[in-house]
């Protein structure tokens, strides 16, 4: 019987959007939609989830469990049965662990599913309680989340639907037509409404064209702005100090860090003009309330946290938390009320101690660790090879003879190529499970509309048979699907506020956070921290060796002169469209849409190489390099080129973006820094260029 079921999009974006899903009366997803009922997604899918059953039902799905025949990085296998998948990936754990402890197993996994039952629980589980070495989960938004927690406690801020009350919007490092379309609507309300938009970011992008304001600092000196702007504040005379004196720690301290800040300052360090800081700050200083709404690409460099820190602290200086609409918003995984531990570490499993491999340093982990080296990897929601920073050297590490590698995926990409046994696991459609967003305040439950083809198991299935390969029998590690969002939900938090497994599947969201639209919620402070109150001193900090104070860390490439005078070129990778980092990008419609790896080079840049739009280029520095074609457009200021990233490398040549990316930390989490890259571009004359044919266009705005 052809019916509709409900659902959620499961990928990295701030929106989870709502779906339905209609099957024919055979049970074939026929149709793909946005349910119009929700209150934050209202219907509307983005340009590349609206072609999911492309990837659904994609002739390049994984079907059955392969075993490697050639060389690693060759991607050729043959078919083998479930039982000796399991039989080897676990004699493959075995042998490690025998070899060198578990801590020689690394599970790696991050947002391939951002939903908490198949992405978040049962592989953690597994490998945490055998005692592997654990992950550093801090490639996306780590330096972000380590910020708003040293600052408000908690990934907390105002509702993202009371941006409609505000006045004035500053939208910092955030592309919303692009990555998170569903808070435009009401940005255009509150622009309806009187508010003035204003776009911080060092290209043009679409969300930039549409704002009322477009400010353009340099790579990495968000910092350095946000404390021009408040000084700009305190010289109006517009800073609300009883707000602070009651409601801050640190805002003394502050105060006197302002002063060695002036405006002038600020301007030569961002690559601005002194008269648009100025106008902005005192446009902040006569406006309430006033709203601030950060993205993730500004903590890619080397001073993110302090960036976030510092961001945040304009609402403190200016009172906007008192306001409806006013304050300040990054991410909102803090507002929900769930037991995330219970996923990952539930209570009565017993853990092993282990050490801890930063992610993000992926290739330095499987080239020069050997204490005990890794030797087997299981990778799940990833791919590494594509998305890693240092990518040649992340490719080196999975090229090794001695390294077992067993990868859960649903079609062959780059890093599959490496892999020993691939194992086919479900999409969305096909399984159970639970997400909050980092964008709204909906809890949402996903029920599986269609059965797995071929062979597919759910990444949880996988693990459940995969214990009982190692003998391990802990019930825990067995939970069926509905048991674990049963146990995430197990809060006092949630009962409190009526969230229970049954109304969520009932319902299909709930607004999970612990008040109303149209509040302040901050208003008389109440922030997550030990006093209540927003952290502008944090000695936690000084304890990590790390200044305590809002204040500015320089990017490590951005600003070094003499590195500039090597690789003159600042290169960014900002999301594609029609990507959703490496998910997409191997699927046609996709990938004409996005187009060729192409590099957007300021003309005055281009000029100064002989470079024209359409002339095949060489992108590189002292780590790699990557090949594409030129846009030359005013999109981006002289000196910042940018390309968008999660091109497929075996797609484009054998290497994409992360060629040229560090493996550097960033002030906070031990977060990636790939903004933060110094680069030079060559024109490339030889025919055997490894550029797409495809022809260049030369947008204005970054799509």
């Amino acid at each position: 019987m052809a019916r509709s079921v409900r659902g959620f999009c499961p990928l990295d974006c701030p929106d989870t959007c709502s779906w339905e899903i209609d099957l024919d009366d055979g049970g074939r997803a026929t149709a793909l939609r946005g349910t119009r009922e929700h209150p934050f997604t209202a219907g509307a899918l983005c340009g590349k989830v609206n072609r999911y059953l492309d990837a659904l039902h994609g002739p390049d799905r994984l079907l059955h469990p392969l075993r490697r025949v050639g060389a690693k990085g060759e991607g050729r296998f043959e078919r083998i049965p479930w039982d000796d998948a399991i039989a080897e990936t676990a004699a493959g754990i075995r042998q490690a662990i025998d070899r060198h402890g578990p801590e020689s197993v690394l599970p790696y996994y991050y947002a391939g599913t951002m939903g908490r039952i198949q992405g978040w629980s049962l592989g953690p589980r597994l490998f945490h309680h055998l005692g592997s070495s654990r992950l550093l989960l801090n490639l996306c938004s780590a330096a972000a989340k380590e910020a708003l927690a040293s600052t408000h406690g908690a990934e907390v801020g105002f509702d993202p639907e009371d941006v409609v009350h505000s006045r004035l919007i500053l939208l910092w490092g955030i592309n919303p037509l692009s990555s998170g379309i569903h808070h435009w609507k009401f940005l255009l309300e509150a622009r309806e409404r009187g508010a003035h938009l204003v776009a911080i970011d060092p290209l043009r992008t679409a969300t930039a064209e549409r704002c009322d304001e477009h400010l353009a600092p340099l790579p990495g000196t968000d910092a350095a702005l946000a404390l021009g702007l408040m000084r700009a504040v305190l010289d109006e005379g517009a800073e609300d100090r009883d707000w602070l004196e009651r409601h801050t720690e640190g805002w003394p301290e502050l105060e006197e860090r302002l002063a060695e800040w002036p405006v002038e300052r600020v301007a030569g360090v961002c690559g601005l003009e002194v008269g648009v800081v100025r106008a902005l700050g005192r446009r902040i200083a006569t406006t309430r309330p006033t709203a601030v709404r950060t993205g993730l690409g500004l903590q890619r460099h080397g001073g993110a946290g302090a960036a976030i820190r510092a961001i945040l602290a304009i609402p403190a200086v200016t009172g906007d938390w008192r306001h409806v609409g006013g304050g300040a918003i990054s991410l909102t995984g803090g507002h929900f009320p769930w037991d995330l531990s219970a996923a990952a570490a539930p209570a009565g499993l017993p853990l092993q101690p282990a050490r801890t491999i930063n992610m993000s340093r992926l290739g330095e982990a499987l080239t020069t660790i050997s204490d005990p080296p890794v030797e087997t990897m299981v990778v799940f929601n990833a791919n590494p090879a594509a998305s890693n920073p240092n990518g040649l050297r992340v490719r080196e590490g999975l090229a090794r003879d001695d390294l077992f590698t067993v990868v859960l995926e649903q079609r062959l990409t780059d890093t599959t190529d490496f892999a020993d046994i691939v194992l086919p696991v479900t999409m969305q459609p096909e399984h159970h499970d639970i997400y909050g967003a980092y964008g709204h305040l909906y809890l949402q439950w996903n029920e599986p509309a269609v059965e797995p083809p071929g062979e597919c198991l759910t990444n949880n299935e996988v693990f459940r048979r995969l214990a009982t390969a190692l003998g391990l029998e802990h019930p825990r590690l067995h939970d069926a699907d509905e048991e674990i969002a049963g146990q995430l939900l197990d809060t006092e938090a949630c009962r409190a506020r009526g969230i229970t497994l049954e109304t969520l599947r009932e319902r299909g969201w709930l607004h999970a956070a612990g008040f109303a639209k149209g509040t302040a919620p901050f208003a008389d402070g109440g922030f997550p921290t030990a006093s209540g109150k927003v952290l502008l001193r944090n000695e936690r900090l000084a304890a990590q060796g790390l200044d305590p104070l809002v204040g500015f860390v320089p990017p490590h490439e951005v600003l070094d002169a003499s590195l500039g005078e090597r690789f003159p070129l600042v290169l960014v990778s900002p999301a594609a469209r029609f990507f959703l980092n490496s998910t997409f990008a191997s699927l046609p419609w996709h990938r004409r849409k996005t187009g060729p790896v192409t590099v957007h080079l300021h003309p005055d840049d281009a000029s100064a190489r002989q470079i024209e739009g359409g002339d095949p280029i060489r992108v590189f520095n002292d780590r790699g390099a990557f090949e594409g074609i030129v846009a030359v457009t005013d999109a981006t200021r002289p000196g910042v080129a940018f390309t968008y990233k999660s091109h497929w490398p075996k797609l484009v040549g054998g290497a994409n973006a992360n060629a040229t990316t560090p493996e550097r930390d960033a002030d906070l989490a031990g977060a990636p820094t790939f903004h933060d890259n110094r680069v030079e571009v060559e024109l490339v004359r030889r025919a055997e260029s490894h550029a797409s044919e495809t022809p260049a266009r030369a947008p204005v705005a970054v799509r």
